[in-house]
């Protein structure tokens, strides 16, 4: 019984740290979701070149597209005629952030690390772009174009109702997408935290090196969303891992799964694939390298005690309505389509 109640205060500790950051990041979620249409980001991807690398790049960190979302997304990029650069570059960015991730990792990871996650997730994007268009013959450019009168991002929907859009995207849509995922990190990060030693892995993995390709080597395959995967991250740091070690989860878990390499199989090819993943797999480390240099676990948990020692009543308010949020979005309910209409 006493472990079933420390497993519960540790996962409840982390909604209090993360909620009110969370819930904001769901308001700015809905705002993107609701006035940023999917058309505005396929229009300025169609050429070759280091710009449109960046603009996808820069376009994909902030915009809430859940690993649900992001493959058709790609894969109607690809169709429009973005090139396969700009739109590996998409794919590889979109998933590791969006302005709820980043808003909870500030929360719980801090502002140094948030921000660390957010450039990384750019510059990441950015170089699998560049290195998939370079090894790509302009003959395999040649854009698709689409004129399909039903295609929603060829025929937007405008009207007067975009701020219901904005909670009901926020509030609604996006819970009901990361929901599930998001409650499982919080609870195996209380799981982590109340059953497995804190020195777990300074004993059984004391090369820096080999925890980082370790941990990459759970996340590659493993399926997360970008913000579910930031409580785990955190329980990996409490048994031992190093802040670079858990970065590089944060990379590779989000922006790979079989889903998303399937789809760059399938609309690029493979030798898209091989490259992504092997341009994904050294940023990633490199990251995680650099990052270690910069931060230590003892910055980070500092930041989660001074939050958790000031978690009071409005924490607390929002942790709840935060997981009546989540509870909510989880139950069943009728069919309905995975990502949300702009």
């Amino acid at each position: 019984m006493d472990i079933i109640v420390n497993i519960a205060l540790k996962s409840w500790s982390v909604m209090a740290v993360m909620a009110p950051y969370l819930l904001l990041g769901f308001f700015v979620a809905g705002v993107l979701g609701a006035f940023v249409p999917v058309s505005f980001i396929e229009t300025h991807l169609g050429k070759r070149g280091l710009w449109q690398i960046v603009k996808a790049s820069l376009l994909g960190v902030p915009i809430p597209l859940c690993s649900c979302s992001v493959i058709p997304v790609a894969a109607s990029l690809r169709k429009h005629g973005a090139t396969k650069g700009a739109t590996i570059s998409f794919l590889a960015s979109t998933p590791q952030t969006g302005v709820d991730s980043i808003a909870a990792t500030w929360g719980l990871l801090g502002p140094l690390f948030a921000f660390f996650r957010t450039v990384i997730a750019f510059i990441t994007g950015c170089i699998c772009g560049i290195t998939v268009e370079a090894f790509t013959p302009p003959a395999e450019e040649s854009g698709n174009g689409c004129d399909d009168e039903h295609c929603p991002s060829c025929s937007p929907k405008k009207g007067v109702h975009q701020w219901k859009q904005v909670f009901a995207y926020g509030f609604g849509t996006l819970p009901r997408e990361i929901g599930r995922a998001l409650l499982l990190g919080i609870v195996i990060s209380g799981l982590l935290g109340a059953l497995v030693p804190a020195d777990f892995f300074t004993q059984y993995l004391r090369s820096e090196w080999l925890s980082m390709i370790v941990v990459m080597g759970i996340g590659i395959p493993l399926y997360v969303c970008s913000t579910g995967s930031i409580p785990i991250a955190l329980a990996m740091l409490g048994m031992g891992l190093s802040p670079g070690a858990a970065l590089v989860f944060l990379v590779t878990g989000p922006a790979t799964n079989a889903a998303t390499i399937a789809t760059v199989l399938q609309t690029m090819g493979r030798r898209a694939v091989t490259i992504y993943l092997a341009t994904l797999a050294i940023c990633a480390l490199a990251a995680g390298w650099l990052l270690n240099r910069i931060i230590t676990a003892d910055v980070i948990f500092e930041h989660i005690e001074q939050h958790t020692a000031g978690a009071g009543r409005f924490e607390q308010i929002c942790a709840l309505i935060l997981t009546g949020l989540l509870l909510s979005a989880i139950l069943p309910r009728k069919k309905e389509s995975c990502c949300h209409d702009h």
